[in-house]
């Protein structure tokens, strides 16, 4: 079963035309419909081009404009810094996975935080906690299989984390 997607249309005039509820609508509206998880779709009315993702930037310009904004310089300037060059792809997989984990997380977050309610807080938080650095080793791994910077984790018999021997203890 698939799920049709709401069309809006964007007349040359500026303005959206949401389809369905066949009315006028504003970039607050459509914010809404990405906060409700509603899928749709944002056509030129002229050409019949797919401007989404215009339409979304425009929503995170204005989020970033109106308040305390998720983006610093220094990481707009790093994302620029990836656009045309052999990471690009690398990198946007990366941000892509990395919200997606961030959505994971907050709504475990939230999950968790009721059931601590109800029951054991520091066995919930201590889960958590667990999880979360899971989800960032494998987003890390995934990250460096992509680059072909293979990273392997330190196991627990690496000769770097051994004690002393008897003989070094003694010299002390």
């Amino acid at each position: 079963m698939t799920i049709e997607k709401r069309v809006i249309k964007k007349y040359p005039n500026r303005r959206l035309y949401d389809t369905t509820e066949s009315k006028y609508i504003t970039l607050d509206d459509v914010k809404k419909l990405v906060l409700e998880g509603v899928p749709f779709l944002v056509t030129d009315k002229q050409t019949g081009e797919d401007i989404t993702r215009n339409i979304l930037l425009q929503i995170i310009i204005e989020q970033e404009e109106a308040g305390s904004p998720v983006f610093s310089t220094d990481m707009l300037q790093q994302l620029i810094g990836f656009y045309g060059k052999s990471m690009q792809g690398a990198a946007s997989n990366f941000i892509q996975q990395s919200l997606g984990m961030l959505a994971e997380q907050q709504q475990a977050f939230q999950q968790q935080m009721t059931r601590a309610v109800a029951g054991n807080p520091l066995g919930a938080m201590q889960e958590m906690t667990e999880r979360n650095m899971e989800l960032w080793r494998r987003m890390q791994n995934e990250f460096f299989k992509a680059t072909g910077m293979s990273k392997k984790p330190a196991s627990p018999t690496d000769d770097t984390q051994q004690e002393p021997d008897d003989a070094e203890q003694s010299d002390k």
